[in-house]
């Protein structure tokens, strides 16, 4: 990736942060699945001052998280939710994580019994330059969000905001919240999300709750 994609990569960070802030509040316990390098995790400490935790597969990011001060677990995400017991956490995150795991349903309902709410995003893959990157050129886009080629990139499940809504639908999942970024991922969109939006931000919780 170039520096200047490392600049608009870092500032996009920055507004999915200040997205997900504005629902939590101060002092509550927050699980972040695929915590990286602990980044959010530890900016929410000092805005929120919450108490953390981060999960994640690979070593080299858990090793930067530790460096932070992050509370991190290095390992499977359902061996890791399968550990706490219903309600555990006010917050379960899920940020850019679903697309890269291969059992991501069974993912999501076991944060839904561990966390009394769980705030799921992702790249929408429906947003209209994906479509039109497929239809003139067959191929997916490649920029700081895809920067890698697909025999270089991780696997990935791609999600769009209509499926992840019949997703919720058919799974007995409320959608409390939404909220919807351009593909400048600055600017809040407003209308038809599933083609003009470039990321997308929900609030889940079950039915029963």
């Amino acid at each position: 990736m170039t520096d200047d994609a490392n600049i608009k990569s870092r500032s996009k960070r920055k507004v999915e942060l200040k997205a997900i802030s504005e629902w939590i509040s101060n002092g509550e316990k927050v699980l972040d699945l695929g915590c990286g390098r602990g980044i959010l995790l530890d900016e929410l400490t000092r805005q929120k001052h919450i108490y953390g935790v981060g999960v994640d597969t690979d070593f080299d990011k858990i090793t930067y998280a530790i460096k932070r001060g992050v509370n991190v677990y290095h390992g499977d995400i359902l061996d890791a939710l399968s550990a706490f017991d219903d309600n555990s956490f006010d917050w379960i995150i899920c940020s850019r994580t679903l697309p890269e795991l291969e059992n991501a349903r069974e993912v999501v309902m076991e944060a839904l019994r561990v966390g009394k709410r769980v705030a799921v995003g992702f790249v929408n893959h429906g947003y209209w330059r994906n479509r039109l990157s497929y239809i003139l050129k067959g191929e997916r886009i490649v920029n700081e969000v895809f920067p890698s080629k697909w025999d270089t990139a991780r696997p990935m499940n791609p999600i769009c905001v209509n499926s992840f809504k019949d997703f919720c639908a058919s799974s007995d999942i409320n959608i409390l919240r939404t909220h919807f970024l351009r593909g400048d991922w600055e600017t809040p969109c407003k209308i038809f999300p599933n083609i003009l939006s470039g990321y997308a931000i929900f609030e889940i919780s079950k039915k029963n709750k």
